[in-house]
């Protein structure tokens, strides 16, 4: 499911809507922003659906994506918010045409010898790597978009999974979309 097929909206009330907006932050690399940043969602109620944070190419500075649920009305009052909060460098909200995002998924799956075989080519047909095996269970990853894993995952169900495990999306503007 990509981030546009995210955006479906959800009644909440008359003329309420909520949508799946992802907004990426930057900011300094100083303890207890990542905390300043989830309680202001959850002081307001909002719901986040990903949250993925890692350090950038300038070790002062990480950048977060996270997927929110929030009325697009309420939408700006965020982003202000968000803007306000200490070591918050800048904020953005990307729109799914404008960003090419991204998740990691990791998934350990059962599997005797014989279904390895067949989990390996589904693996392999689907982009995916495996990165370790058992006598009676394999572990697999692949990289792509929300509706790419979503589609994997279902894949790999019949084949029991017993462990996964999902990175959140991250995201970077469109090179086409900048000057």
């Amino acid at each position: 499911m990509t981030l546009a097929d995210m955006s479906q909206q959800h009644g909440r009330g008359e003329g309420a809507k909520v949508h799946h907006h992802l907004l990426t932050a930057r900011v300094e690399n100083k303890a207890g922003v990542l905390v300043r940043i989830a309680g202001l969602f959850a002081r307001r109620n909002y719901n986040i659906i990903s949250l993925a944070v890692a350090p950038t190419d300038d070790e002062r500075f990480s950048r977060i994506s996270v997927v929110v649920e929030v009325q697009t009305s309420l939408l700006q009052q965020v982003i202000d918010q968000l803007s306000k909060l200490i070591n918050v460098v800048e904020i953005t909200e990307l729109a799914a045409a404008d960003a090419r995002e991204a998740e990691l998924m990791m998934v350990t799956v059962a599997g005797d010898a014989a279904a390895q075989v067949e989990l390996e080519r589904v693996t392999t047909d689907a982009g995916g790597t495996v990165i370790d095996a058992g006598a009676q269970s394999m572990m697999v990853m692949l990289a792509g978009g929300p509706s790419v894993l979503d589609a994997f995952e279902q894949e790999l169900r019949p084949f029991g999974i017993l462990e996964l495990q999902r990175t959140g999306a991250v995201a970077l503007h469109k090179l086409s979309d900048r000057s």
